[in-house]
């Protein structure tokens, strides 16, 4: 444990605001702590078996990207009486000269949740927030920004707590399939007699091309050869976009292939990974995380070979929104990002937040920037001229390479 500040005494330094104990809590010391990883990890793993949290914040995510990408990592949390009730998970990372927190993962982690009882939702406040991030200032003095990206507005019916220091929109809406009442009628409602018609036929062009399987990862062996297609499918992805790898990271790769072995090995597993094999050879790949009511496509690619107009990737979200509706699933989530594949199935569009919280003077120069840099990002994407701009002249790009 490094640092334990009393919410009724926590006092004030570039957060805003007074900071004053929960009113309901009157009775009972509650208390910011902010930890290390290690030092939380039993206390953590605990937390989360009872709390309402995001897949990015799970134990397996937060060991893995610890142990392969930065170990530079806290845990802000509210301890009531001495019982955790909420933890902030965050990496530090260099931005320039200063200092970031953020949440584990950066630009991996999408649908941000921290995690938190039921009963630390229903009755936290701002002030209660703040207090948190106090703590974590007292202790980490070196950090100038907490920068929390793609936030939930909500999760398992309550809202997002960390929302309450402030928002804004992300630059990316994100897209989501309603699965009310089956796959039959989410076809009856999204196209369904083209899309049978378009399944038939890829299944007669997939058989003519040798056959065809799915495959569902259920050993490391089968996860590591899934993800060495989907690196190597969005390696020529991005090049033929004019965009930087951000898979290209070794230590990010490696990230991916803990999370999933140690996925596929433990019972109660979080992540899925999934594959299109034609022929004998991987022609799409997707990766999931899966929550209570809904199933969040974190990743897809297809290959770019013989058999890219036959939309590869189109038939094996066919068979995973199925399979999504046929186990019970809600939602499907496509996540972050506007696409046309997505937009085939996805009428439900979700807005996910970012929260800055300067802790330094420094902190809220760059604050300013981001919110600048954010605005001008959101506008573009808004606009459908300036899209179509972006990507030809990335294509370009890519292509001169």
């Amino acid at each position: 444990m490094v640092d334990m500040t009393s919410f009724e005494q926590a006092g004030q330094s570039q957060i805003d605001g007074p900071v004053t104990r929960m009113a309901e809590f009157e009775s009972s010391n509650l208390a910011a702590v902010v930890f290390t990883a290690d030092e939380l990890s039993a206390t953590y793993e605990g937390l989360c078996a009872e709390a309402v949290h995001a897949p990015p914040q799970s134990v397996a995510w937060l060991r893995a990207w610890s142990s392969e990408v930065n170990s530079d990592m806290v845990v802000v949390t509210a301890q009531l009486s001495g019982k955790t009730v909420f933890a902030l998970p965050l990496e530090i990372v260099d931005s320039g000269l200063l200092r970031v927190a953020r949440f584990t993962g950066g630009s991996h982690a999408n649908g941000n949740f921290a995690p938190a009882l039921p009963s630390f939702l229903k009755n936290t406040n701002a002030a209660t927030i703040r207090a948190l991030m106090h703590a974590l200032h007292r202790t980490r003095p070196d950090i100038d920004l907490v920068c929390l990206d793609r936030q939930l507005e909500s999760h398992g019916g309550f809202q997002n707590p960390m929302l309450l220091l402030g928002r804004s929109s992300s630059p990316n809406i994100a897209l989501a399939v309603d699965l009310e009442g089956g796959f039959d009628a989410l076809l009856a409602r999204a196209s369904g007699k083209r899309k049978r018609k378009k399944n038939r036929s890829q299944i007669r062009k997939f058989e003519a091309a040798g056959g065809y399987r799915i495959i569902e990862a259920s050993t490391p062996e089968e996860a590591n050869r899934l993800l060495t297609g989907y690196f190597d499918m969005k390696a020529q992805q991005f090049r033929q976009m004019g965009l930087p790898d951000v898979f290209a990271s070794k230590n990010v790769q490696a990230f991916f292939r803990t999370l999933s072995s140690e996925s596929v090995e433990s019972a109660g597993s979080r992540f899925l990974l999934q594959g299109l094999e034609v022929g004998g050879k991987l022609r799409a790949v997707t990766g999931s995380s899966i929550e209570r009511d809904r199933i969040v496509c974190d990743f897809a690619a297809f290959a770019d070979d013989d058999l890219a107009q036959t939309s590869p990737g189109e038939f094996l979200f066919f068979h995973n929104i199925k399979s999504a509706c046929d186990a019970g699933y809600k939602l499907f989530d496509f996540s972050v990002g506007d696409e046309r594949y997505k937009r085939l199935w996805c009428p439900v569009e979700t807005q996910q937040f970012d929260t800055l919280v300067p802790l330094t003077a420094k902190g809220w120069v760059l604050a300013g920037g981001l919110r600048l840099r954010n605005r001008i990002k959101r506008a573009a994407k808004q606009s459908a001229g300036i899209r179509s701009l972006v990507k030809f002249l990335r294509a370009r790009l890519g292509a001169d390479r």
